[in-house]
């Protein structure tokens, strides 16, 4: 197993980044929480790693904090829940904000997550209610700060966003809300999350 990682940004492209550890690259794919406090391109990065094993594909997950790989490895035990489900849950809500749905037993802001249904946001809330407890209650707030890649922000936000479950129709309308100009990837990402979240 892969647990952490340290090595240069050689690429980020939501939910994916690559890390360059003494020559090898690794693809990791992260979620949002994790892309908004990365450096830009070429800094070192430190990542805590879950490795998940597939016939098809040995896939790798980066975290920024303990507490969201101890979360996401919580979630992929849930019945009914994948690693692509865990990645948009935390991409879409912070380890409190989660916290505080599933203590609150609040299903609605549950299910505006992408891939989350009634029967799924409530399952969380029963499964993960005893084993939140175990996560700590230490704050989270990821920092802002990513830098935008010579690409088109918007365009990498699109396909950002169509990776975590949003569909196409429904992307292009939360970005729309969105001014492009002089807004870096990252932000445009929040933006269209907290607009999907009202």
């Amino acid at each position: 197993m892969i647990g952490h990682l340290r090595g240069r940004l050689a690429a980020k492209h939501p939910p994916q980044l690559l890390l360059d550890v003494g020559g090898v690259g690794y693809e990791v794919e992260a979620p949002m929480s994790t892309f908004y406090g990365l450096p830009g391109v070429g800094a070192e990065v430190s990542l805590h790693t879950h490795l998940v094993v597939r016939e098809d594909a040995h896939v790798l997950f980066g975290f920024a904090t303990e507490r969201e790989r101890s979360l996401f490895r919580e979630l992929i035990k849930v019945s009914g829940v994948g690693p692509r489900i865990a990645l948009g849950i935390l991409s879409g809500a912070t380890v409190d904000e989660f916290h505080r749905s599933v203590e609150m037993q609040d299903v609605a802001s549950l299910t505006r997550i992408p891939g989350i249904g009634r029967k799924t946001a409530e399952r969380l809330i029963v499964e993960m209610r005893d084993r939140l407890k175990t996560l700590g209650a230490a704050g989270f707030a990821p920092s802002p700060g990513g830098v935008a890649t010579p690409a088109s922000p918007q365009a990498e936000a699109f396909s950002a966003l169509v990776a975590l479950g949003y569909k196409p129709a429904e992307v292009t309308r939360l970005l729309q809300k969105v001014d492009p100009a002089g807004t870096s990837t990252e932000e445009m990402i929040r933006h269209a999350l907290r607009a999907a979240a009202k």
